[in-house]
């Protein structure tokens, strides 16, 4: 069972924060190019234990609403699903028609999921990651199954 789904507070700023530099390398977000600060991206979180295992972070534009960051650390139990209804409804309430985000090219099990959710492939920015080398560093050459990390592939859905 998924625990509850709670949105991100003054209170849950902080560990919001250590998880993003433990598991995206900073508090830094890049999308097409863009650095979005993730310290102050609105989203939820599941908790088990104190320990955030599921995160959802998204901003608006205009009428798109932009996943800016989804992560499960316990897979095929339902976590990324609920966190993305919750995004989704978040993104009707506002009047968004459509939801978009962007991935790499070796996340192979996020191309999977958001397509059998309804999200299309629209876009491929092709060495986008040696953009995102410039400002992070320590992002790795080798991606999830020893695939080079090269390029962003960006998906939508429309609402």
């Amino acid at each position: 069972m998924i625990s509850k789904i709670e949105r991100i507070t003054d209170k849950t700023r902080a560990l919001v924060n250590k998880f993003f530099i433990d598991n995206w390398y900073s508090t830094n977000m890049s999308i097409r190019g863009e650095i979005i600060d993730g310290t102050k991206l609105d989203g939820f979180l599941i908790q088990e234990d104190n320990r955030i295992i599921g995160l959802v972070t998204y901003i608006f534009f205009y009428d798109i609403c932009e996943i800016v960051s989804l992560d499960s650390k316990k897979e095929n139990i339902g976590i990324g699903t609920a966190l993305l209804k919750e995004i989704e409804n978040v993104a009707i309430a506002n009047k968004c028609t459509k939801m978009r985000l962007i991935t790499t090219n070796d996340n192979l099990r996020a191309l999977q999921f958001y397509q059998k959710r309804g999200y299309f492939l629209t876009k491929l920015y092709l060495n986008a990651m040696d953009e995102v080398r410039k400002v992070k560093p320590n992002v790795p050459l080798v991606g999830e199954n020893g695939i080079p990390l090269r390029d962003e592939i960006e998906l939508e859905k429309e609402l």
